[in-house]
């Protein structure tokens, strides 16, 4: 494992992937920059956007919400809010989220330890759909199904 060093990553920075129109990501901190500790982006969805309903085995996720306003389904309880709302998903505990408000919504996600974001972070290479499913399960993900919100 590579010793982490300090990261500064400035206001736009970070590599950034337009998964499809409105769907941007940016990533700020790669598990390999900080000795797989933590991963770190940031995502603009458009309104209605869900995630799946899933589960990370290895890995706790927090989410920020910077605009919008997102409903988080963890476990059996459901809250939405807006900006400046925090939610946090432990391992092993089915969630999900949907951009429940009218217009674009943003959040910052962090994964620690790092592993489950290394699947996000194979995003942006853009592998076919049969290899990201083969990596849900390299990086801990297990999908339960279709979004409930």
């Amino acid at each position: 494992m590579i010793e982490a060093k300090g990261i500064v990553v400035p206001p736009g920075g970070g590599k950034h992937l337009e998964e499809a129109p409105g769907h941007i990501m940016a990533m700020k901190l790669f598990g390999r920059e900080t000795s797989e500790s933590i991963t770190m982006f940031e995502q603009t969805v458009p309104a209605g956007t869900k995630s799946w309903l899933h589960v990370h085995h290895d890995s706790d996720e927090v989410v920020w919400v910077l605009e919008g306003e997102f409903t988080f389904k963890i476990g059996d309880e459901a809250t939405t809010g807006g900006p400046g709302t925090c939610a946090f998903m432990p391992r092993n505990i089915g969630h999900a989220w949907k951009n429940s408000g009218v217009e674009p919504g943003r959040f910052l996600a962090l994964y620690t330890p790092a592993r489950a974001g290394r699947y996000v972070e194979a995003m942006l290479e853009r592998p076919d759909s049969a290899e990201l499913k083969r990596m849900l399960a390299e990086f801990g993900w297990e999908l339960l199904g279709p979004n409930p919100l």
